[in-house]
């Protein structure tokens, strides 16, 4: 077996940072009142995250890029048929894949969503103000209701694979996504994972937490 470096520093921050302001944006939901406060930033915070995790899919390392989870339906087909290469189960496998664009996609609908939404007439997203009364009763609607059960259920989901992969295939996804490294059986190429590619890390995510940044003022 060999030791191949996997997720690049930059992509395992930004999944736990993921994780702790999904939770964070689930809790100040649910308890409303002044944690709406700290909802909007988890919520400015995630948008960042999010818009960082969209530029890395081009800019990081070989396993974090899009390029490398892009699958066709054949491909699909033949991993759960069992026939898959083996260079479809170094990083996101088809599945994976599928879950991982499902996920960013509804996050970034929840996320924008926000940004036009209002709450109980109190609390207002920072764009709310540029479109009509009807479109934020819309995007709310969507917000607080559609979208909470949509990423909900793929969370359930996530864990449920994960789960699945830790039992029955004794492959532990959680580890890999702490230290970097899987043990396969394959010398693959691995990812880009120096100092080089941690300061273009924290290049890209300080401009998209600026970007984020100007949106949000917008409408201040």
């Amino acid at each position: 077996m060999n030791k191949v470096r996997i997720w690049d520093l930059p992509t395992r921050l930004f999944h736990w940072a993921l994780v702790i302001c999904f939770i964070g944006l689930f809790i100040t939901a649910k308890t409303g009142g002044s944690a709406m406060t700290w909802h909007f930033r988890f919520g400015y915070s995630m948008a960042s995250l999010l818009l960082f995790r969209t530029a890395w899919g081009f800019l990081g390392g070989r396993w974090s890029r899009f390029t490398a989870f892009i699958y066709g339906p054949r491909s699909i087909v033949a991993y759960l048929r069992g026939q898959a290469p083996p260079e479809h189960s170094m990083g996101h496998n088809p599945l994976g894949a599928l879950s991982v664009y499902a996920m960013l996609f509804i996050l970034i609908a929840q996320v924008s969503s926000g940004l036009f939404s209002e709450d109980k007439g109190e609390v207002f997203g920072p764009l709310s103000m540029f479109v009509s009364n009807a479109t934020v009763r819309l995007l709310s609607g969507y917000h607080k209701n559609v979208g909470q059960v949509l990423l909900l259920l793929l969370v359930f989901m996530h864990l449920g694979a994960i789960a699945f992969h830790y039992f029955w295939q004794r492959n532990n996804l959680v580890r890999a996504m702490i230290v970097g490294d899987k043990l396969l059986p394959a010398n693959v190429e691995p990812s880009r994972d120096d100092t080089v590619s941690h300061m273009l890390g924290a290049i890209v995510l300080v401009v998209c937490a600026v970007a984020i940044g100007w949106i949000v003022r917008l409408g201040g």
